[in-house]
């Protein structure tokens, strides 16, 4: 064992009590307080951002490829299906699934209410697990291809308004080549995403229903969504995707099409960045005031060392293992805080959220193993190079002036 490493433990000995003792524990508290607060801070809000835009890629999809007028328009003309387009843009690196889809703007009659919808259509190669999360009644659709099924998804929002419940018939509205046409649905499900953008609008049928609304035959939708593996890739595989397309086509991602949604979860980044900034200077702060403690409470020993021959290196060797001993146990502390009160959180879902602002019910917490790790490492080198500072002072202390020092 080395001499520096020897007396730095021996001020660390817990069976003394005395004044550098107290301000060790208050240091530790400081720094384990600041790591869980910076860690709970990034899986909050990224927890926050990966469910709301799982939310509204549950609706559109990651990418939507249609005609050139695709956007947030409700009917766009149709495209020919095509199977070669398919089987292409299904092998692309990062893609899931590409499904069919067509959306009809209409309306709700019950009970003497009436209530604007967006009645999507989908085929029966459509991804449903979505739908299946955020259920809370009934089944979601066994669309099959040939046959045409009258049954639809409607949200409890819609439900409650409407005074509607599982297997009543809904009576819908649309406009057709100038006409009022009729269509007759039975609810076979309830869903609820707390997105009230959506769930205030959007039923979920058979797209058959929207072909013959529109006069197309089962050859014509209005547009694919395509379903990716990586949302961190997104932009990549979006530019692949149209690269695949025919001159005819245009994609846009869901970024695209609900920019102010996205433009919203952005910001939340700069929240984070603030806190992790301030938290990061708090600790710094005190790691400096922390170590000029001790070296003011052990003046008189730096002196005596200094006079039986210790240089300034070794002196401030001395300090340094004290600081990295209060940062790894602070370190420590912080990481099993944050780790527990997040578990707890993503399995009972204890601290609630009001959904109508927040869009969720709970607090969302995504405990991700690579932001843990750069959290520490950025603390642990930013409080290394904070002790810097107040070790270079103990070369300022001649071992005279301290060993007189009181």
């Amino acid at each position: 064992m080395n001499l520096e490493y020897f007396i730095a433990k021996r001020f660390l000995n817990k069976n003394k009590k005395n004044f550098s003792e107290s301000i060790i524990k208050v240091s530790i508290a400081g720094i384990a307080l600041g790591i869980a607060v910076m860690i709970l801070a990034v899986a909050i809000v990224t927890g926050f951002q990966q469910k709301i835009t799982a939310k509204v890629i549950g609706f559109g999809g990651h990418i939507q490829i249609g005609n050139f007028d695709l956007n947030n328009t409700i009917q766009t003309n149709p495209i020919k299906k095509d199977f070669q387009l398919e089987n292409k843009i299904k092998k692309i690196n990062g893609v899931k699934a590409i499904q069919v889809f067509a959306k009809k703007a209409g309306m709700i009659k019950a009970d003497n209410q009436i209530q604007g919808i967006i009645l999507k259509g989908v085929g029966s190669d459509y991804d449903w697990s979505f739908f299946k999360d955020n259920l809370i009644e009934g089944t979601t659709l066994n669309i099959k291809q040939n046959q045409k099924i009258e049954n639809v998804l409607v949200s409890k929002y819609l439900a409650n308004k409407l005074n509607l419940k599982l297997n009543d018939k809904l009576r819908t509205y649309f406009i057709s080549e100038n006409n009022l046409r009729a269509r007759a649905f039975v609810i076979s499900g309830i869903y609820e995403t707390g997105l009230e953008e959506f769930d205030k609008k959007i039923i979920v049928a058979d797209i058959a229903h929207i072909q013959k609304l529109n006069n197309w035959d089962s050859t014509f939708v209005e547009g694919y969504e395509v379903l990716i593996n990586n949302f961190k890739k997104l932009n990549f595989i979006a530019d692949e995707v149209y690269k695949a397309t025919t001159y005819n086509l245009n994609t846009n991602t869901i970024k695209d099409l609900h920019p102010e949604i996205f433009d919203w979860l952005g910001l939340t980044d700069m929240n984070v960045i603030v806190i992790i900034v301030i938290i990061s200077l708090i600790s710094s702060i005190t790691m400096i005031s922390i170590l000029l403690i001790l070296i003011l409470d052990k003046t008189n020993m730096i002196g005596l060392l200094k006079s039986m021959g210790a240089s300034n290196s070794s002196v401030r060797k001395i300090f340094i293992y004290n600081a990295l001993y209060i940062i790894s146990k602070g370190l420590l502390i912080g990481n099993l805080i944050a780790i527990i009160l997040g578990l707890v959180q993503q399995k009972f879902g204890i601290f609630k959220l009001d959904q109508a602002s927040y869009y969720l019910k709970t607090i969302p917490v995504n405990l991700n193993i690579w932001y843990i790790l750069l959290i520490n490492v950025g603390t642990i080198i930013l409080c290394i190079l904070a002790l810097m500072i107040p070790s270079f002072i103990i070369s300022k202390i001649t071992p005279i002036k301290a060993i007189r020092y009181k």
